[in-house]
Order: structure tokens, then sequence, then C-alpha cells
């Protein structure tokens, strides 16, 4: 028997398909944004806090660093939603993204003492799809962005689509630049 080796860039290769568990993919959907906001993160030297019950926020963002000039640590909550319903990779400027106007109305509201950001993931339909792993990685297919609904309108009956910019990648890099708004006084 030989094993597979890794292809140029440290990726293994494509092996046969496994026997997955029978957890609904929106429940694993779920799973794997939690594993991306924990994984951004950690790479944010944040601190994460899940309130309980929700409430309609899945996440409690915590930044202390010496630059903040509001409080020594600041904080930002987090609504993570995950969809494959458009594909990853969109074209153009934004997204369309659909959410219930109850849950619009909490992340729209304003002003706040507490900010909130609304993440979306989107992620290839078939499961195995999702990761890749590698000896130097772990691929995680395919990416969250983020965006700040403050004083946006519901517009639907029972819906209200909202534009997610493209541009806007839910990163380590952009957790610390949200933190570093928000610690000076400002919107995320």
């Amino acid at each position: 028997m030989t094993l597979a080796q890794p292809e140029p860039g440290g990726l293994l290769p494509q092996r046969t398909t496994p026997r997955r568990g029978g957890l609904a993919t929106t429940a694993c959907m779920e799973t794997l944004q939690v594993g991306y906001l924990h994984a951004i993160a950690a790479a944010s030297g944040c601190s994460l806090a899940q309130p309980f019950p929700d409430n309609g926020i899945d996440w409690h963002v915590s930044h202390a660093a010496p630059g903040h000039t509001v409080d020594d640590e600041v904080t930002i909550k987090v609504q993570l939603k995950c969809t494959y319903q458009t594909a990853p990779r969109p074209p153009g400027a934004t997204f369309a993204f659909t959410l219930d106007n109850e849950h619009l109305r909490t992340l729209a509201r304003t002003p706040v003492a507490v900010h909130k950001i609304l993440v979306v993931m989107l992620v290839p339909r078939d499961r195995k799809d999702w990761l890749r792993a590698g000896h130097d990685r772990l691929e995680l297919r395919h990416c969250c962005y983020w965006i700040n609904l403050a004083g946006h309108k519901v517009s639907g009956r029972r819906r209200t689509t909202v534009r997610i910019p493209t541009t806007r990648i839910f990163d380590d890099r952009a957790l610390c630049e949200i933190m570093t708004r928000v610690g000076a006084g400002g919107r995320p």
C-alpha cells in the first residue's frame, strides 16, 4: 500500500469519498461558520462569548488593545449566516442576501451601545467541497463577507433583501480594522 503524496503546494490529493454523517446540511453549515469565526478571532487576538439564550445575536467578539480610546477592550455583536444559494466568488460589487424582517430590525437598530455586524458565509453546495487539508494548511472553502446594517430599512412584507459588498471579506485583518474603528469611537 502506498500513501498519498502531497501535490505541489502541500495539499493532499483527493481520496475516496468518506461516508459522512447524517446531520442536516444546515446544521453542518452552522458548525462550519462557527469554526471560521473561531479561526478569525484566534488570528486577531480576540475573545469570543456566546450569549445564552442568543436573542438574535450569535456571538460577542471582544478586542483589547492599548490604542483603544473609548475603553481598554471593545466588543461587537456578530450574527452569522451561511448559504449555498449564492455561488462562491460572486461576480460584481455586491451579492443579494435575504433576511427575515425581525432579524433585520435587530441588526439595523440605531443608535446602539454595542455595534452589530452580519457575517455571511458562502459555501459550495456539496459538503465534500468545504475543506481540503495538506501538511502546511487547511483550506476552508469559501469565504465570509461582513456588513454593518445599522439604519437599514425594512422593505419586504416578511423578508428584506440586503446587498453585501464583495470587497468586505471577513478575515483577521478586517476584524482588527473593525475593532480599531470601534475602539476609536467609530462604527465598524
